[in-house]
């Protein structure tokens, strides 16, 4: 990837397994990276849309410039609670002009739970002190706690909103979930239900680089609300 002046850049720390920004330009940061501690961390997938589109110069730990070919290969690897197929709903949802985050990581220390619970302690929405997830570190346990084999929601999408504040995105739009191979079961569906019954679920298949979005009544191609 040529370096260009007018562009962020971010080093990139395999220990969390995402990108710190150390200088930021454009307006995108509003609605991209999670804040800790006074700094923009991205997430891999993150990082590859940014740097696809040209507004992201990555460096590694020495400050050397790792290529585009590389962070396609971070992706593939299948780490850091990303994979190539949740990577293709990704760009597809923020091409669609979408504000999307991770859906179990904060987007700063006080942005942590909502009203649901589940067995596994899913992260939700509300806005509570929580000092825990202040240590940047800590992100990168939760990455490695999401699986990407099971239905599961992966994304938290909100619409296109020139307002949008990370301190108080409130609730999204919808949860995303990326299915495997098979469709998810009744059961599996009406535990996910019962977890975000407040928010809506839309459910994700990728077959030969297209995105289908979907509930269980009906169909549709995501496009701009």
């Amino acid at each position: 990837m040529q370096f260009r002046k007018n562009i962020s850049m971010a080093r990139w720390d395999k220990d969390m397994g995402m990108a710190e920004v150390i200088e930021n330009k454009g307006g995108m940061w509003i609605t991209t990276g999670v804040v800790r501690q006074g700094k923009i961390y991205c997430s891999i997938e993150e990082t590859l849309f940014l740097a696809e589109r040209g507004e992201l110069h990555l460096l590694d730990a020495d400050d050397s410039s790792v290529q585009l070919e590389n962070i396609y290969e971070k992706v593939a690897e299948g780490k850091f609670g990303c994979c190539w197929e949740s990577f293709e709903v990704y760009r597809h949802l923020k091409s669609l002009g979408y504000i999307v985050s991770r859906h179990s990581i904060p987007w700063t220390v006080k942005t942590v739970k909502n009203n649901h619970t589940s067995a596994e302690c899913i992260p939700e929405i509300k806005v509570r002190t929580d000092e825990k997830c202040g240590d940047p570190n800590l992100i990168n346990a939760l990455l490695n706690k999401l699986r990407i084999t099971d239905v599961r929601p992966i994304f938290d999408v909100y619409p296109p909103n020139s307002k949008f504040r990370k301190s108080s995105p409130g609730n999204p739009s919808f949860v995303l979930c990326l299915t495997s191979v098979n469709p998810p079961s009744k059961r599996e569906i009406e535990e996910l239900e019962r977890q975000y019954r407040d928010i809506p679920l839309k459910f994700c298949h990728i077959e030969h680089g297209r995105v289908s979005v979907f509930n269980f009544n009906r169909v549709e191609l995501l496009a701009l609300p």
